[in-house]
């Protein structure tokens, strides 16, 4: 055998075992790619064509262009008024909820007897069902005979009408929101414990307070963590919708003041029945929370600190 067949027998040899790892390795990864395609991809694409078009789910779709989108901007006072009070949820609930879930997780990072007791009646709360404490909250925040007004009259402090006012609705379901602050807690303890004890050492041979270690040294080695959760907060606000519609029947009573944009693509899709309609609802939203986000992530090079890079 001349040594041209050998090369040319090797190289069909490695050619037929590629083949066959690409399809092994396509077959072991078909559940995802159809899980991929079935229930990501392919709803993208029809949700983006139905917001192009008139249609109830009962009827074929219509095309219309983009009226939708039109009709959205320029005659649904509501989606103004749902956006508005969708951006006063990230505006402030999402900035209270970062400083409450730092702070308890410098409270659990310290080094005393029974912590781990601590971290998890902390925790907890996070992982109780949203329905099951939205009814609770409901309770506690009534007007008349809730245990929130009861505690706060006991100091002589006469409590707002919490969810039957609409200035205090909206700071009711910030207020709401810091129970599950312990999901967020968790994030930060693990942040908080890589952060390596050499430079508080450092810093408190140089004379620097509990105060300046915290700032120039726990701050920006627990920035990337910082950020982490400022994006998925920031998702999760744009989307408020369940304790909302537990808490006002879907209804975003009073006057309107709960009715977050999520409960309003909902009512619009599910009891109008303008599924087109919610599409362009749903589209709108996406391009408000990428720009927010690429907001967040282009302001990060200026505050996120990773370690082991120079500035």
């Amino acid at each position: 055998m001349t040594r041209h067949s050998k090369f040319g027998n090797r190289t069909s040899a490695r050619s037929s075992q590629s083949r066959r790892d690409l399809r092994n390795g396509l077959l072991f990864a078909s559940p995802w790619l159809v899980n991929l395609v079935v229930f990501i991809a392919y709803p993208i694409a029809a949700s983006l064509y139905y917001s192009l078009c008139s249609y109830d789910a009962l009827r074929p779709p219509r095309w219309i262009g983009l009226e939708n989108y039109r009709v959205l901007f320029t005659q649904d006072a509501l989606f103004w008024q749902s956006l508005g009070n969708t951006l006063y949820m990230v505006a402030f609930g999402l900035p209270v909820g970062v400083v409450v879930s730092l702070g308890i997780a410098l409270l659990m990072n310290q080094k005393l007897a029974g912590m781990a007791v601590y971290r998890t009646i902390y925790y907890l709360p996070s992982i109780t069902p949203v329905v099951a404490t939205s009814i609770l909250w409901l309770w506690l925040l009534n007007p008349e005979m809730g245990l929130v007004n009861a505690l706060l009259a006991k100091v002589g402090i006469e409590g707002p009408g919490w969810m039957a006012s609409p200035d205090w609705s909206k700071p009711a379901l910030i207020l709401m929101g810091l129970w599950g602050a312990g999901g967020g807690m968790v994030i930060y303890l693990a942040g908080l414990q890589d952060v390596p004890t050499q430079l508080y050492e450092a810093a408190s041979l140089d004379g620097a307070s509990r105060l300046a270690q915290f700032r120039h040294v726990t701050l920006p080695m627990l920035s990337p963590v910082i950020l982490f959760n400022l994006i998925m907060g920031l998702i999760g606000s744009f989307q408020y919708f369940t304790q909302v519609y537990v808490m006002t029947r879907g209804e975003g009573r009073p006057q309107g003041s709960t009715l977050v944009y999520a409960l309003h693509l909902f009512n619009s899709a599910f009891l109008d029945f303008r599924m087109g309609y919610a599409c362009a609802m749903a589209w709108v939203l996406f391009v408000v929370t990428l720009l927010c986000a690429l907001a967040v992530f282009r302001s990060s090079a200026r505050w996120v600190y990773y370690g082991g890079e120079t500035r």
